[in-house]
C-alpha cells in the first residue's frame, strides 16, 4: 500500500521542457495547479496549490499532502493525497506554466499549473 501510495503521489505532475537547460530551482515558488478529468464520476475543475523548493514537491495545506520531484529540464512528477485518494501526475513545466496527465484510483486525466 505504501509503495502503490508513493508511485501515485509521485506521478500527479509532469511539466514541459525549457528550449535550454535550467537548474530545478529555476521552478521554486507556489503554483497552482488545476485538475480536469473527462469522467463525470472523478474530480474536475479542482485547483490545488502546491510548492516547490529546489526541486522538491510540497504542500502546506492540512486536508492534502503533496510530494514529488522536478528535473532539471522541467519534468516533474507529483504524488497528491487526500485521507483515503490518491493520485500520480507526471507532466513538464517551463517558465511559468506547465501541463501533464494524472491517475488515481478508476480516475485520469489532465492538469495545467501556473506559478503564482
Amino acid at each position: 500500500m505504501a509503495k502503490f501510495r508513493t508511485a501515485i503521489i509521485a506521478s500527479f505532475l509532469l511539466g514541459i521542457s525549457l528550449a535550454t537547460p535550467a537548474s530545478a530551482a529555476t521552478f521554486d515558488g507556489a503554483w497552482n495547479v488545476q485538475i480536469a478529468s473527462q469522467n463525470v464520476a472523478c474530480p474536475s475543475g479542482t485547483t490545488v496549490t502546491i510548492g516547490i523548493s529546489n526541486g522538491q514537491v510540497a504542500s502546506n495545506n492540512p486536508l492534502m499532502s503533496a510530494s514529488g520531484r522536478v528535473a532539471d529540464a522541467g519534468t516533474i512528477s507529483v504524488n497528491l493525497a487526500s485521507g483515503v485518494k490518491h493520485a500520480v501526475g507526471f507532466g513538464r513545466l517551463a517558465g511559468t506554466s506547465g501541463s501533464g496527465t494524472w491517475h488515481g484510483g478508476l480516475c485520469s486525466g489532465t492538469w495545467t499549473a501556473q506559478r503564482i
